[in-house]
């Protein structure tokens, strides 16, 4: 298992937003958290990254204790994630290649690897033609897709999305969803935030949704008889 919450409370803000969260996520697993607005989903996903504390229960991600994490621990933690943010989070004054660049340079990956990989990730992605474009030269949707093959580079275990699809067509959005449906055949467990409920019936997975300070398993397989409140 490469993530096991048992018992868990996390707080915003000091307000605890979710209460005795039970959560896992296994090899190969694509993993949708659901629910609306400030009902704690993106505090869900911080958690597992470590920028939201883990308050009480037990929570493990790989080989790590949530629960006794300290700031010295999060690069080792964060390089064995992939981890796609709501607002893109690239350098602006960089090219897309040297964004992916700059990545591979902090996690001391070797000079000479580092082009071969930039270049499997952008194709990847369908961005091969856009490695010396710098961010806003280039789509919404075009610049979610350079956050996804950041947040690759590295062969993460997991790869934690938040809202990766919220605010783009659904052509687009489609697009988004085939390279991370891609992404977890090669290996690596999605674990995805989201609003756009519209596309689960064609890319199904395991559904949790967070409710009034709770998260509840909804299915391990989307059904449309099943209410999906975003």
């Amino acid at each position: 298992m490469l993530i096991n919450l048992q018992g868990v409370a996390l707080s915003h803000d000091d307000t605890t937003v979710l209460h005795h969260v039970d959560f896992q996520v296994n090899e190969n697993d694509f993993v949708y958290i659901i629910g609306k607005v400030g009902s704690g989903k993106s505090t869900l996903l911080k958690a597992l990254y470590g920028e939201v504390p883990v308050q009480e229960g037990s929570a493990q991600i790989f080989d790590v204790d949530l629960t006794r994490l300290k700031n010295r621990h999060l690069p080792s933690l964060r390089r064995r994630l992939g981890i796609v943010f709501q607002d893109f989070q690239l350098l602006r004054h960089h090219t897309v290649e040297q964004n992916l660049d700059f990545v591979l340079r902090a996690t001391g990956w070797k000079k000479k690897l580092r082009p071969g990989r930039i270049a499997e990730v952008l194709d990847m992605v369908r961005l091969a033609d856009k490695a010396h474009c710098f961010p806003h030269e280039l789509s919404g949707g075009e610049q979610q897709r350079v956050c996804i093959a950041r947040a690759l580079l590295s062969h993460p275990q997991v790869l934690l999305a938040d809202e990766p699809i919220g605010s783009l067509d659904n052509d687009t959005a489609r697009h988004i969803m085939e390279i991370l449906r891609s992404a977890r055949e090669q290996g690596t467990a999605i674990v995805m935030v989201t609003h756009n409920l519209n596309l689960l019936s064609e890319y199904p997975g395991i559904v949790y949704r967070c409710q009034n300070g709770s998260l509840e398993q909804v299915t391990n397989e989307y059904s449309a008889t099943i209410e999906l409140d975003a």
